[in-house]
Parts: structure tokens; C-alpha cells; sequence
């Protein structure tokens, strides 16, 4: 279409000091309708076309129920009423913007830099402008009209709804999947006990331990094969219902009638894309199949081999081809694929960046959120009010990330502040309630950590401690290589990243970045990748973020 070709570089057409006119790519005026949407500089307060004194309505409320607005930023262009303008003045991010008293739609597409008139789009910045910015900063770059831009963007978003749509379907059918398994894995089991039972059977008396303690085996790995299918469809079902938000907000922005703020909403969701989605594969009763060969195979033996069948049975466990275990794969980006090596830069790590915060229910009553959930603080002995949830840790000053990781690489990191403060993984299933060892990221073999005690660092994993010979740094980077079982923790520096831990795991289920703040005043900041590191403190880390 025409109006989506993209306009050569130099002063905007039909661009006057004193007119609103809308660029397009074969015209240098915009149409009457197009200009009685923008205005025009002949309208003053008292004329008609002013909508006379009528309130000027906050643009994030929805439907009928829109409240009237109490200031307007023309940083961000847009109108806020009292609730919504409280991540103005809450967020330090935020307080940059300029605010004002609320103005009308029209007044606010106006240039934050130059107090100009917005008239077109600079595609390769995704950026509104105005005649002096398409002279200066965006000299030079492809620009069309703003309603051009809108058409395109709108096309933008029907096709990413249909293809969130399609990803809503596929994370239905592997949640479908997920639950026929849960009766495969109990037929094709019971199939095994009953060969089992058979075997047993014929060698009488002497059979009756060793058939008591396989069935045991067998139900342990039932159990084992039931709980990681039931930690996988939790997974998905989080999924989905993140799809379901991310649909809703689509239909959120498909509503805005701002031009301008139509343009910027769409550009942050597109940025927030996540095109990972999930299938399933399940491969169990070809993996049993091996248990059975194993137990009919054995039986001539199995008198001789009384003392030690346990053993053997367990070494076959251990195999790939006779393991019982729940296989789930998903369509996985190239740039995730095992084969590829190990990063060893920062730039190659951050190929795989992202973007967690803390979950505020699970944080201890301790532990202060700040940052917009990405900076805790351990407060004791004051307390904060937060409501008594399931998630929440009762016992340990430990808080979870609102994020899981699964499938994929992922890369993080955090700036720590004292001596007692732990960084790691653990599962979703850790006791949230218990005094116990067990109940913390150092004392359970489902939770792998990295603790700093003002002096050195120590790995720990099922209550064991490891203490590692490491240079003390104060921003550490996260490295997690699902598919390969890969727990990483590095030092990171301006110029380097220097291995501290490395931990082989074995990932059955989605797995949660972990925190434990174990003293007052400990700290733990997550990092904005974009932010280059400082120079490492020379002999200790306790200074403050």
C-alpha cells in the first residue's frame, strides 16, 4: 500500500510551525478528516471544536468506568488519574517525567524535546517525531505518518494475536497430553508388577524379599514419573494463563484511540515477546520395556544373584535405555540448542538474558521489595504486612523469583551486599512453612546455591558444603543450561567473568531462582543487563547496592 512506504530522509512534508498536518509518503497535506483529528491552530478554548470545558479523562482506565484524570506527562504523553499515576511517583525510574496539569488528548502530542507537534513515525527507532527531530537526531532515518504507522502496527497486531492464539492452542494440547500420560504411566507400570509378580512367584520363599523390594523400586519411579508430569503441566497451565494476560492486553492496546499512545504501547509489548512455546513427547513405555527384559532375563539367575539384586537393578536405573522418566520437549529457538558450546564472554551470555524479579508472595515478612520487585533488603526485626499466603516462607528470610526457567539457557545477575547471603535454584515443591535444613536453598538435593560469608564462597547443595577458592565479587552472573543440566555462577567484571561454581544437575521440572538473606541487612539487587559492571571491591563485598 502507498501509504506504508517508507519516506525519504529530510524535512517533513506539508510541515508548517503552525499546522498539524499528517505526513504521508505521496502527499505533503493530510486529509480533512486527518486534520480535524489533530486539530488546527485556529481553535481556542471557547470554540466548539475545543469540546468547551469538558474533563480530560485518564487514558489507562477502562470502558465507562474512566475517572477523571489529575495530571498529564508529557514525557510519557499520557493522562493519569490518582491510581494510575502512583508508579509516577513510586518508581525513582519515573521521576524524571515532566507532569502537569491534565490536558487534552490533542494537547499532549507534542514533542517532549522540541514542544512540536508529533507528525510522523521513525520506523527504525520506533519513535514519534517532529519536524525538528527528523532534522537532528533522526536525520537521515525512514519515516511515514503517524495514521500510516498505525495501519501497519494494527496488521502487526491481528497477526500476533492469531499466532498467540495458535501458541494458546498448543499449550492446551500438551496440557492434554500431560493428563492421558498420567494413565499411561499407571497401566504400563502395573504391566511391569505383573511380570514381576509372575517371576517372583516361581522362586518361592527365597523370592519373596527380592520381589517386595523391586516393587518398591517400581513404585518409586511411578512416583517420580507422576510428580515431574505434574510439575511440567503446572508449568504450563502458569503458561497459559500468561498468554491469556498477554491476549488481553493486545485487546487493551487494539482499544486505545491515542495514536500516539497506541504506537508506544505496541512497541514495549513487541519487545516483551516470548516466542518459546511448548509440545509435548512422552517416551515412558518404550523406556519400561527395559525393566521387563531385565526382570524375565534374570529369573534363571536370580537365586545366585539373591545378595546383590538390588544393586543391579538400580545400575540399570541408571542407563538411558532402561530409565523410567517423563520426556517432555518443546520447539526450542536455535540459539537454545545443547550443541552449541558454553559462553565464555559477557556479550555471549547475554544472548540468553532475562528478565526476572522477585515474587512478593513468597518473600519472608522480613524481607523488604523495593525497585519494583528487584531489590530485597533483610529488615529483621521489623516485619512487613504481608498477607499470610501458602508461598509464603515462614522460617527462613528466603524469597523465589516470579519467573520459572525451563527448557532453555538463561542468563541473570544480581549484586549482592553481606556477609549470609545465598543465590541459587530450586524446585516450586520446597517446603514454604518448615524449620528444618530441608526447607532452605542449601539443605535439600533439589536446591543448588551459592552462598558469600564475608571472607569466601562456598557451593552447596543437599546440606553439603563446598568451599571454593574465589576472588570476592560483588556481582555475580547466573548462567542455566537446562537441557544440559548446567548451574553456573561467575564473577563479573568489566573485562572478564571468572568461573566460581560450577554445578551438573539433573532438572526433572521447572526450576525458580532462589534467595536467602540470612542475616540483617543483607541485600540482594537483580541487575539491568544493560548496565555495564564496576570494578570489583578489592578485599570484601559488604558495601551497600
Amino acid at each position: 500500500m502507498a501509504e506504508l512506504e517508507l519516506m525519504a530522509p529530510g524535512p517533513l512534508p506539508g510541515i508548517t510551525a503552525h499546522s498539524l498536518a499528517t505526513v504521508s509518503s505521496d502527499s505533503g497535506s493530510g486529509s480533512p478528516a486527518e486534520e480535524e483529528d489533530l486539530g488546527s491552530p485556529g481553535e481556542t478554548e471557547g470554540s466548539p471544536a475545543s469540546e468547551g470545558e469538558a474533563e480530560v479523562l485518564c487514558d489507562f482506565c477502562l470502558g465507562t468506568g474512566r475517572v477523571k484524570a489529575v495530571k498529564s506527562c508529557l514525557t510519557c504523553m499520557v493522562n493519569y488519574c490518582e491510581e494510575h499515576l502512583r508508579p509516577h511517583q513510586e518508581n525513582s525510574k519515573l521521576h524524571s517525567h515532566q507532569l502537569t496539569e491534565p490536558v487534552k488528548d490533542r494537547d499532549l502530542r507534542t514533542c517532549p524535546a522540541h514542544r512540536s507537534p508529533l507528525v510522523a513515525f521513525c520506523r527504525p527507532d520506533a519513535q514519534c517525531i517532529c519536524q525538528e527531530c527528523g532534522q537532528e537526531e533522526h536525520k537521515g532515518h525512514a519515516w511515514v505518518s503517524l495514521d500510516a504507522a498505525r495501519r501497519d502496527k494494527e496488521a502487526e497486531l491481528r497477526e500476533t494475536q492469531l499466532e498467540l492464539e495458535r501458541k494458546l492452542r498448543l499449550n492446551e494440547n500438551a496440557i492434554a497430553r500431560l493428563q492421558a500420560n498420567h494413565k499411561s504411566v499407571l497401566m504400563s507400570v502395573s504391566e511391569v508388577k505383573v511380570v514381576a509378580e509372575e517371576q517372583f512367584g516361581e522362586l518361592l520363599a527365597a523370592m519373596r524379599k527380592a520381589q517386595a523390594d523391586v516393587m518398591l523400586f517400581l513404585e518409586e519411579k511411578e512416583q517420580a514419573a507422576l510428580s515431574q508430569a505434574n510439575g511440567i503441566k503446572t508449568h504450563l497451565e502458569h503458561r497459559g494463563a500468561q498468554m491469556e494476560k498477554r491476549q488481553q492486553e493486545l485487546e487493551r492496546i487494539a482499544a486505545i484511540s491515542n495514536t500516539v499512545l497506541f504506537l508506544e504501547e505496541y512497541c514495549k509489548f513487541t519487545n516483551m515477546e516470548d516466542s518459546a512455546f511448548p509440545s509435548v513427547y512422552i517416551g515412558l513405555k518404550d523406556k519400561l520395556s527395559g525393566i521387563r527384559k531385565v526382570i524375565t532375563d534374570s529369573t534363571v539367575h536370580l537365586i545366585q544373584l539373591l545378595q546383590n539384586y538390588k544393586e543391579k537393578l538400580q545400575d540399570f536405573s541408571k542407563e538411558e535405555e532402561y530409565n523410567i522418566s517423563t520426556h517432555v520437549s518443546a520447539v526450542i529457538e536455535r540459539k537454545y540448542w545443547t550443541s552449541k558450546p558454553e559462553p565464555s564472554t559477557r556479550q555471549q551470555f547475554l544472548q540468553y538474558a532475562c528478565d526476572i524479579s522477585f515474587d512478593p508472595d513468597t518473600a519472608h515478612r522480613y524481607l523488604r521489595l523495593q525497585e519494583d520487585n528487584r531489590k530485597v533488603t533483610n529488615t529483621t526485626p521489623w516485619e512487613h504486612p504481608y498477607p499470610d499466603l501458602p508461598s509464603r516462607f515462614v522460617h527462613w528470610r528466603q524469597v523465589l523469583s516470579q519467573q520459572s526457567l525451563y527448557l532453555r539457557r538463561y542468563y541473570f545477575e544480581v549484586e549482592i551486599s553481606g556477609a549470609g547471603t545465598y543465590v541459587g535454584l530450586t524446585c516450586k515443591g520446597i517446603d514454604r512453612k518448615g524449620e528444618e535444613r530441608n526447607s532452605c536453598i542449601s539443605g535439600n538435593n533439589f536446591s543448588w546455591s551459592l552462598h558469600w560469608n564475608g571472607k569466601e564462597f562456598t557451593a552447596w547443595h543437599s546440606d553439603t558444603e563446598t568451599p571454593l577458592k574465589a576472588s570476592p565479587f560483588r556481582r555475580l552472573g547466573v548462567y542455566v543450561d537446562f537441557p544440559g543440566g548446567i548451574l553456573s555462577f561467575y564473577g563479573v567484571e568489566p573485562d572478564a567473568m571468572t568461573l566460581i561454581h560450577k554445578f551438573e544437575c539433573r532438572f526433572s521440572e521447572p526450576v525458580y531462582p532462589a534467595f536467602w538473606l540470612s542475616k540483617k541487612e543483607n541485600a540482594i539487587r537483580i541487575m539491568d543487563l544493560g548496565e555495564e559492571p564496576e570494578k570489583p571491591m578489592p578485599t570484601s563485598v559488604e558495601a551497600a547496592p
